[in-house]
């Protein structure tokens, strides 16, 4: 048996990368041992997809936050921000540093819909509008809200939030946390109807009740269904709870009489996406009707409908980034692994193979198994793989760093400017004290350019060098 006292790089600072860093701290505690935790993210801030795939208008998300926040505040996990691995530093130098290194990147790209015309100009990835509109810094600052009918393809909780944003009136998401030329470009918005495409039928839907509830909220818009998507949507068969609630929800939406709004949001349920319509721009979407087949899936039946809209948004799941220097899956979108053990796939035997476990490389959350799953998913993926990675170090699994000296060192020698934990609290301060004196008085204010918020994380923390 060999003592513990790690020293451990993670790479990404959302839930998965926090909890990770969390839940190593008190295994290796619980052992008599020792760990010192690097936090490694390319952002100036942390905490990923909270602050950078969260729409503002969601305040139950600040529990999370804080309880992020206090893990990264215990001071057993330093944080490292802008840093790029790959750019700034490669993974085998940290390799080299460290005894494990466990990659927690998450998926921020949107997976493909493989369909004609998907490329046309108006046709935009989900997860860049929402990076927009959560002040993401590698964004562009407008957006253009310039078509009156827009479609959002998609059944999950991101398909909501897009659909919700777009519908929603600007006025109504003042007093949220969304930065100031988000703002302005939703207040000059043409949209006048949004409607939300799903393959499958009600009784199908990956929303939450929650979410669902929230787009019936939502001020001076009329929310629009069809009897005929309900044929296959009684909630007393409903195959659990939520699912029992989420029908009594849209089916109390049937009898629901138009108020007049001057927004509208329309649900099209066993609409399967066949083309995107249109020459130099999107002009509508061509849709096939399916209908269930019983075991949960559905079939098309050869009636097909096309639908004028001039912006596309599809919202169809996330897709993993590659990690410079890791292996990847092209086709799953994520880091090949055995329950968090990152396996180097080129080894295998046969495709069945899972591969050879690369030594002391780990993942955790959406890079190891895709996305999929809330917040309480991440954490309990989270105690899967740190209980491999503890196992391999008390079996003497995990080779000793190579080489010696603080990594920040090494960072400042290359004009790296990292941000810190300090500069973190800095940057959080000054949003919001943004909030407290901006004319529409707010939690916070994002500060969106990197530039503006690296200044402000390093002038506000002391840098060693």
């Amino acid at each position: 048996m060999t003592d513990l006292n790690l020293r451990v790089a993670i790479i990404g600072s959302g839930p998965a990368g926090i909890y990770a860093g969390n839940i190593l701290t008190g295994a290796v505690n619980d052992a008599g041992g020792t760990v010192a935790i690097d936090l490694f993210e390319s952002l100036p801030a942390p905490y990923g997809l909270i602050r950078y795939g969260v729409a503002p208008d969601h305040p139950r998300i600040k529990g999370i936050v804080n309880s992020l926040h206090e893990m990264l505040d215990a001071g057993t996990t330093r944080f490292i921000g802008n840093v790029e691995v790959g750019r700034d530093i490669a993974l085998d130098e940290l390799q080299e540093r460290y005894d494990a290194v466990i990659l927690a990147t998450g998926a921020i790209r949107d997976a493909n819909l493989d369909i004609p015309g998907i490329d046309l100009p108006s046709s935009y990835g989900a997860a860049d509008f929402v990076a927009w509109y959560d002040g993401h810094p590698d964004v562009p600052t407008t957006w253009p809200l310039d078509a009156a009918e827009v479609a959002v393809i998609g059944n999950g909780n991101v398909a909501l939030d897009v659909a919700r944003v777009l519908a929603k009136h600007a006025v109504d998401l003042r007093s949220t946390e969304v930065p100031d030329n988000v703002l302005a470009g939703l207040e000059t918005s043409a949209v006048t109807d949004v409607h939300v495409f799903g393959r499958r039928g009600p009784a199908d839907i990956k929303f939450t009740p929650i979410e669902l509830r929230e787009l019936g909220e939502v001020p001076n818009v009329d929310i629009i269904v069809h009897d005929e998507d309900f044929t296959h949507a009684d909630p007393a068969q409903a195959s659990n709870n939520q699912l029992k609630v989420m029908l009594r929800v849209l089916n109390s939406w049937r009898d629901r009489p138009s108020t007049g709004a001057s927004r509208r949001l329309h649900l099209h349920f066993y609409h399967a996406p066949v083309e995107v319509l249109g020459t130099d721009r999107v002009e509508g979407v061509r849709f096939e009707r399916t209908t269930p087949t019983g075991d949960g899936s559905v079939v098309g039946t050869g009636e097909f409908r096309e639908i004028a809209v001039q912006q596309v948004y599809r919202a169809v799941g996330y897709f993993g980034t590659p990690v410079v220097g890791a292996p990847f899956d092209e086709v799953r979108g994520v880091v090949p692994n055995v329950e968090g053990r990152v396996t180097d796939t080129s080894s295998a035997a046969t495709p069945e193979d899972g591969g050879t476990a690369i030594q002391g490389l780990y993942a955790t959350g959406w890079i190891k198994r895709g996305p999929v799953g809330l917040i309480g998913h991440t954490k309990s993926d989270a105690m899967e793989t740190i209980a491999h990675l503890v196992a391999d170090a008390t079996a003497g699994r995990l080779a000793a760093p190579t080489v010696t000296g603080d990594v920040l060192d090494l960072l400042a020698e290359r004009d790296v400017a990292f941000t810190t934990w300090e500069g973190w609290l800095a940057l959080d301060a000054h949003e919001r004290e943004l909030g407290q004196t901006h004319e529409h008085t707010r939690e916070r204010v994002k500060v969106v350019p990197r530039d503006e918020q690296v200044a402000i994380s390093r002038s506000g923390a002391l840098i060693e060098s």
